[in-house]
C-alpha cells in the first residue's frame, strides 16, 4: 500500500493544533519544513472530505494552504536520512540523527530521532533557544522544558550539566519520542511528562524554565511558569515572531519578571528573563 503525503505551509502558531488534528485523521508521521509541515498516512484511511472539513475549522484563524500527493511506499528511515541533516550551533553544539558520525569539534553531542515530533532543531526558535542556553549555567540546576517536542532542550540542559530536568508536552506520542530520545542520549533520568502547564503545578522551584511554544500558551501559561520559577531563576521563551516581543515583555514584567535580553533569527526570537 502506498502512502498520501499532505504538505501545509502554514503559520508556526497552529502547526501543533493543524498535527494533532491530522494525527486524528491517521496520519502517523509529520517532518517539519520551512513554512509548515509535511504528514503521512496509508492511503487507505485517506479522505479527501476529512481532510478540508477539518482545515475549514480553522478558517477563521488561519490561512492554510496545502497539497496532496500519493507516494511509493518506502522504508520511512530511509526517506527520512535522506532528508535530516545534521546541524551545529553556535561552533559548539551538534545536532544529528544516529546515522550521522559525531563531529570531532563538537563540544556538546546531541543525536536526534525526531519520528512525528517538532525539534530537531532545524526550526529557528531550537536553535536561538539552545544559542541562549549556552549563555546559562546550568550546572547542578533543576530545569523545566515546556512543550519540550523531541526533548532537545532538556537534553541540551543535561548536556550542560542540569542535574534534574522535568520535560512536558501534550501529545502522548511527543512524550514517547522524548523519552527515546533521552535515552539515546545516554540521559534516562530525564523526567518526560504527558500534559500542560498544570502538570507542574505546585512542584519545586526551578532554577531554569525553558518554553519554546507559541505567543498565545507563552501568555496563557506564563502564571504557571512564574509560580514555579526560583528567585533569580532563569525564564527562557522562544516560538513568537518580534513583533510579539513587547506584548511578552508586559506580560512577563505584570507578573515581577524582568526582561534581560533576546535573540532574533528570520524574524523568530527567544528572550531571557529573569525572576526578582
Amino acid at each position: 500500500m502506498d502512502f498520501i503525503e499532505v504538505t501545509l505551509k502554514v503559520n508556526a502558531d497552529f502547526a501543533d493544533i493543524l498535527i494533532a488534528e491530522l494525527g486524528e485523521l491517521g496520519c502517523d508521521a509529520f517532518v517539519e519544513t520551512e513554512d509548515g509541515f509535511s504528514a503521512y498516512m496509508d492511503e487507505d484511511k485517506y479522505s479527501e472530505e476529512a481532510l478540508e472539513e477539518t482545515l475549514n475549522r480553522y478558517a477563521d484563524f488561519v490561512q492554510v494552504d496545502y497539497t496532496v500527493q500519493k507516494i511509493e511506499r518506502q522504508n520511512w528511515n530511509e526517506e527520512w536520512e535522506r532528508n535530516f541533516e545534521p546541524l551545529f550551533i553556535d561552533g559548539q553544539v551538534s545536532v544529528r540523527a544516529s546515522f550521522h558520525p559525531k563531529p570531532e569539534e563538537a563540544k556538546y553531542d546531541i543525536v536526534i530521532n525526531p519520528k512525528m515530533s517538532f525539534g530537531t532543531g532545524h526550526h529557528e526558535t531550537t536553535t536561538l533557544m539552545i544559542e541562549n542556553q549556552l549563555t546559562l549555567d546550568h550546572q547542578g540546576k533543576r530545569v523545566l522544558d515546556m512543550g519540550c517536542g523531541t526533548g532537545i532542550l532538556a537534553i541540551m540542559a543535561a548536556e550542560l550539566g542540569a542535574s534534574e530536568i522535568v520535560a512536558v508536552e501534550i501529545e502522548d506520542w511527543t512524550v514517547e519520542n522524548a523519552r527515546e530520545n533521552a535515552e539515546l542520549n545516554n540521559y534516562p533520568a530525564i523526567d518526560v511528562r504527558l500534559g500542560g502547564a498544570e502538570t507542574v503545578e505546585g512542584e519545586k522551584p526551578f532554577d531554569v524554565i525553558l518554553a519554546n511554544i507559541n505567543r498565545n500558551v507563552l501568555l496563557e501559561d506564563m502564571p504557571a511558569y512564574k509560580a514555579v520559577l526560583k528567585q533569580k531563576g532563569w525564564l527562557l521563551l522562544s516560538g513568537f515572531y518580534t513583533e510579539d516581543l513587547p506584548i511578552l515583555q508586559e506580560r512577563t514584567a505584570e507578573l515581577g519578571l524582568t526582561y534581560i535580553s533576546h535573540r532574533v533569527k528570520n524574524n523568530w526570537v527567544s528572550a531571557i528573563f529573569t525572576s526578582h
